[in-house]
């Protein structure tokens, strides 16, 4: 397993990180129990994964903490809270200082930890950046003095901020030491919005959407695609609208498009842990043999630059 450095929290992580969200969530998803869930998580940390992406939000936490039982000391756990509160009458609102806590503590609970490795703010959007720096980060930096949050992180709600308007604002402001970014080869705008910022300011990234919906569903695929000649996002020409990304699949040194979606994302100056998410170990090992591949070749780079590298209008779901 391959790893990276996660920007100035100085951990050393795998550079694959199981993400437990997604269209999966470990299997939940689709039925599986949080104790079928955790085998999941333990096989991926015998894999070699140190690097482990929940959320209250997901309702993995209960399978995240089964997965890392006797085994905490080998992983680095992170885990968030939504910036509103939630509650009856108050969808919408900003959370308080108290509903933060409360949510940190419930998933301490939930994992069986007495802390966790990186705590971050969820799907912060552009407009709620402000009130989170002035009411909840305080309360963060308290519980990271207190030991139960060892670093703070901010997400970004990738499927409607697909041009990082937030984070455009977060990661130069530097209050956390990581970002969760969405970036894949559809939509690689972050290579110009955020990461070379994140890099000034030695911010660790967490790669969301490497794969989605578009990427592994060729009907999705031709739809995004044909949204995106239409306005001029992708040059006309540029690709075969009935097999758009039939030029990886043809290239002899690329197994297939999922690979290359993963290989592109790791090789990006600036992206740190490439999150992937499942509920099945083999395809949690074909995922992690991705990640750990070479770069893609030079010639397919350029040719995803010339055809993607303008596109910042959809996420891939």
């Amino acid at each position: 397993m391959q790893t990276v450095r996660l920007g100035r929290t100085n951990a050393v992580v795998s550079a694959a990180g199981l993400g437990c969200g997604g269209h999966s969530r470990l299997g939940m998803s689709g039925g599986a129990s949080a104790q079928e869930a955790s085998r999941v998580v333990s096989a991926a940390i015998d894999l070699g994964i140190t690097f482990i992406d929940t959320a209250r939000l997901y309702g993995t936490e209960e399978a995240v903490g089964l997965g890392v039982k006797g085994r905490r000391d080998q992983v680095f756990i992170s885990t968030k809270a939504t910036p509103t509160g939630g509650r009856p009458g108050r969808e919408g609102e900003l959370a308080t200082p108290e509903d933060l806590t409360e949510s940190l503590e419930g998933s301490l609970r939930r994992l069986g930890t007495d802390h966790v490795d990186l705590f971050n703010l969820h799907g912060v959007m552009s407009a709620q950046y402000d009130a989170c720096v002035e009411t909840l980060l305080p309360e963060l930096k308290r519980q990271q003095a207190a030991g139960k949050v060892r670093h703070i992180g901010i997400t970004e709600a990738f499927g409607v901020d697909t041009r990082h308007q937030m984070l455009a604002r977060a990661v130069p402001d530097a209050h956390f030491d990581v970002a969760m970014v969405g970036f894949n080869l559809l939509n690689p705008s972050a290579r110009r919005t955020v990461f070379p910022a994140a890099q000034a300011k030695d911010i660790g990234t967490l790669i969301m959407f490497a794969v989605r919906r578009a990427l592994s569903h060729p009907d999705v695929l031709r739809d995004t695609v044909a949204k995106l000649l239409a306005s001029g996002e992708v040059p006309p020409g540029a690709v075969d609208p009935a097999d758009p990304l039939k030029f990886l699949r043809e290239h002899p040194g690329i197994a297939s498009e999922l690979e290359a979606a993963y290989r592109f994302c790791r090789h990006e100056p600036g992206a740190h842990v490439i999150l992937t998410g499942t509920g099945s170990v083999e395809h949690l090992e074909a995922n992690i043999a991705a990640i750990n591949a070479p770069p893609l070749p030079a010639e397919i780079s350029a040719q995803l630059e010339a055809t993607f590298g303008a596109v910042d209008s959809v996420s891939g779901n």
